[in-house]
């Protein structure tokens, strides 16, 4: 005879040992009592995206089925798009500046004279350069760059403090009729120059009207100088209003309240806050001025000879190859050597304020 359990109606002999039972309720008991947890589907795709997205309803997937995958990946993944986006302008770096780049300098190690840059390197150029005069070209080049440099400072100075802090309204004016210069091609202005200085020109028919007859004025070094600061003007002009307008008027004010002179207040104001324009201006018109070749071919009728028409000599009239590409290659060197030097000298984020000065 089998007995049966009155509630349940279960046989006695079909339930658990006792035990195992309470262990079966009370795992019940915390299944009901668990929050129910969000079960995820498998992904039905390696992609992260969906045909429902409405970015995509606009997309023929039959016709492009790469391109939503794209999208969605984009879209989906966390700094994908900022990376794609980037690769354009990586793009134009690589090609656009730095294989140039590299392409110059392997160049320089090529044998004189090849056209190839599958030789085996030497530094037979840079023998030669160093056994030469090629020193006089370099010389020249960094001394009418400092030379217009420090021309411009003297000139653009006042300029700019006039443009950020006394002209106001008239400032707008003045910098389009200064900027409407860049619209001109460099050759036509200093063609411009040549005229006005040439022998009978404007300059000196002017004067023999007058009675006092002159020679021509070009072909020397100051009308080369002054070819170069007239063309470099406004790389350092816009630079050293928008440090001169960085110059708080309060601590100006301030200053003249307590006694300051102008002299003190130019020397400890003005030019130590301005000085951002000051380094930026100058590095400008440094590293344009140390490659110009123009000035000193139309002015200055090959009476210098810069390192610039040194390697124009090489590539084309000489067609040493090799030698202009290591001349060009001394060029970069000592351009980034002085311009690294001056930054060196001046912190740049000390002046810009990112940096507590010493006392």
């Amino acid at each position: 005879m089998i007995s049966r359990n009155a509630a349940t109606s279960t046989p006695i002999s079909a339930l658990p040992p006792e035990p195992e039972r309470l262990h079966s309720l009370r795992r019940d008991e915390a299944q009901r009592a668990a929050p129910a947890l969000p079960v995820s589907a498998p992904p039905s795709s390696p992609f992260p995206w969906s045909p429902d997205d409405p970015a995509l309803r606009h997309i023929r997937t039959d016709a492009n089925p790469l391109l939503p995958r794209l999208l969605a990946r984009l879209r989906t993944t966390p700094g994908v798009f900022g990376r794609f986006s980037s690769l354009p302008f990586v793009l134009l770096m690589l090609f656009g500046f730095v294989m140039p780049l590299l392409c110059v300098v392997w160049f320089g190690l090529m044998p004189s004279k090849t056209f190839s840059l599958l030789q085996w390197p030497t530094l037979e150029n840079y023998r030669t350069i160093f056994g030469q005069t090629y020193y006089k070209s370099i010389l020249w080049s960094v001394g009418l760059a400092m030379l217009t440099v420090a021309i411009l400072l003297v000139v653009c100075y006042p300029l700019a403090f006039a443009l950020a802090k006394v002209f106001r309204g008239g400032a707008t004016f003045i910098t389009y009729a200064i900027a409407s210069s860049l619209f001109v091609s460099e050759n036509v202005r200093l063609f411009g120059w040549v005229i006005g200085f040439m022998k009978n020109g404007v300059v000196g028919g002017t004067l023999a009207r007058l009675g006092l007859p002159i020679d021509s004025l070009l072909y020397n070094v100051p009308v080369i100088v002054l070819g170069m600061v007239y063309v470099y003007l406004p790389f350092m002009l816009f630079p050293l209003a928008l440090g001169v307008k960085m110059v708080p008027d309060q601590v100006r004010e301030a200053a003249f309240d307590l006694g300051a002179s102008r002299w003190q207040v130019f020397r400890k104001i003005d030019l130590p806050l301005s000085m951002p324009g000051v380094l930026i201006g100058s590095l400008l018109v440094f590293v344009l001025s140390i490659g110009a070749i123009t000035e000193a071919k139309i002015l200055g009728g090959q009476k210098v000879v810069t390192i610039a028409a040194d390697i124009e000599t090489e590539f084309t009239y000489g067609q040493n190859w090799p030698l202009g590409s290591a001349l060009s290659t001394l060029l970069i060197l000592l351009t980034t050597v002085l311009v690294f030097f001056a930054l060196g000298r001046f912190d740049l984020e000390k002046f810009l304020g990112k940096k507590p000065r010493e006392n």
